[in-house]
């Protein structure tokens, strides 16, 4: 039995980063390798330095949302917060909000854009469980994106400043390669990535492909279940096209490596492997990658430190091995690593 206690460790709270780096490649990167079983610490701007010509570098190009949503009950005037999940076909909205006292189907939630000035309604229309509810905007000519745009803020996570939006974070908490709108966190292991960087490794020869992930809630939640095999993992939509997985396929083939750039690339191309051939495809995955799983595509990976009894961090020691990565983690702890979505990373090769 796997026990999530034995995914537990221990941080000082002065460690989790508050703010970006000014220099996205100034942060540092321990390079973990797991035929020595050694690490040693660089950063990212020296990220070319361990790329060969024939490796391929994937990347995922979602583009998060302003997906948290402030306002008030209409009814009572108490302070309510959400988080945009999804919509629709019919125009819908899945989003998942708090507030105080019990809230029921029917009553209004009035926005504030980021000015505090009301605007758009949301009525509520039936509860989904877990927090979860239908509504429906008052405003149905507008598109989604312009009305995320005037009433959503960004959705940092609730440990980097209690999740307050400075201005900076627009730009900061989003890849500079993001391209398809639709997540509701950052996959954070791309925000170290700078244009220029991105222009180096092309000049190496090492080939870039591109899927999409969108990181949807489940990133949030952390492991409730004692048992690893217990638990239910959440669903998220990811693509990869033809013509990515032909590339990737042809580096492979080559003796070039798979290097995946944070955990959401790990689940989406080990989700469309088979047998050790990537093949093109779409649609949700709820794969949990936990021990035995047996990766079949991806070679290295770049990731960010994630946060105790996660999925995240399950997968990061599946795929280095638990004992290297633990001791990796309390090294980095100790040496004094910025940690999570704002933090500095590890590349496993």
């Amino acid at each position: 039995m796997q026990r999530i206690e034995e995914y537990d460790y221990d941080l000082p709270r002065e460690l989790i980063a508050q703010e970006p780096l000014a220099e996205r490649a100034d942060a540092r990167m321990l390079i973990v390798d797991r035929k020595s079983q050694h690490w040693e610490s660089s950063h990212v701007r020296n990220f070319c330095d361990q790329l060969r010509k024939d490796d391929c570098l994937v990347l995922n190009d979602t583009r998060v949302l302003p997906a948290r949503l402030l306002g008030y009950r209409q009814k009572t005037g108490g302070r309510w917060e959400g988080l945009f999940l999804q919509q629709a076909d019919d125009g819908t909205w899945k989003v998942m909000g708090k507030t105080r006292g019990k809230i029921k189907p029917g009553e209004s939630i009035v926005l504030l854009d980021r000015h505090a000035r009301e605007g758009l309604t949301l009525l509520l229309l039936a509860p989904l469980g877990d927090g979860l509810w239908a509504v429906r905007p008052s405003d149905s000519e507008t598109t989604l994106l312009e009305l995320l745009e005037v009433y959503g803020r960004v959705p940092l996570p609730p440990y980097i400043r209690d999740g307050v939006m400075h201005t900076d974070d627009i730009e900061r908490y989003q890849t500079v390669f993001a391209e398809n709108p639709g997540s509701v966190a950052a996959p954070t292991a791309g925000l170290h990535f700078t244009p220029s960087l991105m222009e180096q490794i092309q000049d190496t020869g090492t080939v870039i492909a591109r899927v999409t992930l969108h990181v949807g809630i489940g990133t949030f939640r952390p492991i409730s279940t004692g048992n690893l095999n217990e638990h239910v993992m959440h669903s998220e939509w990811g693509s990869i096209g033809s013509e990515t997985a032909e590339r990737i396929n042809g580096c492979r083939s080559r003796g070039g490596r798979t290097i995946a750039v944070g955990t959401t690339v790990v689940r989406l191309l080990e989700s469309a492997a088979d047998s050790g051939t990537l093949r093109a495809w779409s649609g949700e995955t709820n794969l949990f990658i936990r021990p035995p799983f047996s990766f079949q595509v991806t070679d290295a990976m770049l990731t960010n430190y994630h946060l105790p009894r996660s999925t995240l961090l399950v997968l990061v020691r599946t795929f280095g091995g638990d004992d290297l990565i633990r001791k990796a983690y309390q090294y980095a702890v100790t040496d004094r690593y910025r940690f999570y979505s704002y933090g500095d990373c590890m590349l496993i090769t």
